[in-house]
């Protein structure tokens, strides 16, 4: 039996329908907005590994490819700012005081231009503590001194470091490079020294331990270093705590440059028309002694010297430690009147307006 079914009956009605819905489908795509977002496919997703976006980027790169035909318009699109650790402010690490310490010498080194700047502070302290009042110059070092501790406070801090750039544009090569690392300078203990010096002591004995700090200190080291290879005279472990890595002829070395200094001083002094009491011995004997005392209050400071620890009863505290140019100062002023005492000589002793001449 043959079936009715046509195919051929059905070819011309199926291709009119097919045309019909073709020229619908064009004039709809011809009406509709370039801007309407189109359905995107699920292109975006993040790798499980990492957490980062994969190579098909971000939904609207997607788009932009699907819409664009390819990767060409998409590189035209601006990558979002990356989240990058906050930097440095410009200039700071290059002037940080760990950037400074670079430059720097450690004590070993000779560094001159540090000894002969602090002779001239020395000097100069001396000077001003015989021309101003007594009180004025107590009252203006401690509140140099004070200033200076605020300083070294500040200046490790954030916001403070352009107090180190200061220090080494002023300072230079005379700065050491432990003074840059997390320690106070030599400048607080230097300014302490002198203060209590002048507080303690009458203004004669002041003023010469004050000088002893200018010469014996620097002077000791010098000779100290320049026979380090002198093994007899090397106190590697100190004393008793005294003398750690210093030598026996520094102490001496420092001690004779301090006696024609000491000598010229007392022997231009106001003695009046009687003389200084004892002579000619007395002179020399005083000089020599007052030099061998700040000489040894350099040699009893250990190197490197002793510092407190970073906390007490788990309070933290500054890094103070026993410097020379603190101790320098107070036990040739103090020595200095003993000395007096033993030769009779008065403490009120007056030198002369210029010290030296």
């Amino acid at each position: 039996m043959r079936s009715s079914f046509a195919p051929q009956s059905m070819t011309l009605p199926m291709l009119s329908w097919l045309l019909s819905a073709l020229s619908q489908s064009s004039a709809t795509a011809a009406n509709f907005p370039s801007s309407h977002p189109l359905p995107l496919p699920r292109l975006y997703h993040r790798q499980r590994c990492h957490g980062r976006p994969s190579a098909f980027g971000s939904p609207f790169e997607a788009a932009v490819r699907i819409r664009a035909g390819g990767d060409a318009a998409a590189a035209a699109i601006p990558e979002p700012p990356a989240r990058t650790v906050p930097s440095v402010e410009e200039g700071e690490e290059e002037h940080s005081h760990v950037e400074i310490a670079k430059k720097l010498g450690n004590r070993n080194r000779a560094n001159l231009s540090r000894k002969f700047t602090h002779a001239g502070f020395g000097i100069f302290f001396a000077c001003l503590n015989q021309f101003l009042p007594h009180r004025g110059f107590v009252r203006g070092m401690a509140a140099l001194t004070t200033a200076t501790l605020g300083m070294e406070l500040l200046r490790y801090r954030r916001g403070f470091r352009w107090m180190n750039v200061a220090l080494h544009f002023f300072l230079g090569g005379a700065l050491r490079k432990h003074e840059m690392e997390g320690k106070f300078t030599g400048s607080f203990y230097y300014f302490a020294g002198v203060t209590a010096s002048a507080y303690l002591f009458p203004k004669t004995a002041a003023t010469m331990g004050i000088c002893q700090l200018a010469l014996a200190d620097p002077s000791a080291s010098y000779f100290g270093r320049r026979t380090r290879h002198v093994y007899w005279s090397r106190i590697e472990n100190g004393l008793g705590g005294i003398g750690r890595n210093k030598g026996i002829l520094g102490f001496l070395g420092g001690a004779l440059f301090c006696f024609p200094f000491n000598y010229r001083v007392f022997k231009i002094a106001k003695w009046g028309v009687k003389g200084a009491p004892g002579g000619e011995l007395a002179l020399i004997s005083v000089s020599l002694l007052l030099g061998l005392a700040g000489a040894f209050a350099d040699l009893a400071v250990p190197t490197p010297a002793l510092t407190m620890p970073s906390k007490v009863m788990g309070i933290p505290v500054p890094p103070f430690h026993v410097d020379d140019n603190f101790v320098v100062p107070i036990f040739s002023g103090w020595a200095c009147t003993k000395i007096f005492a033993m030769v009779g000589w008065e403490e009120g002793l007056e030198l002369a307006k210029h010290i030296i001449f």
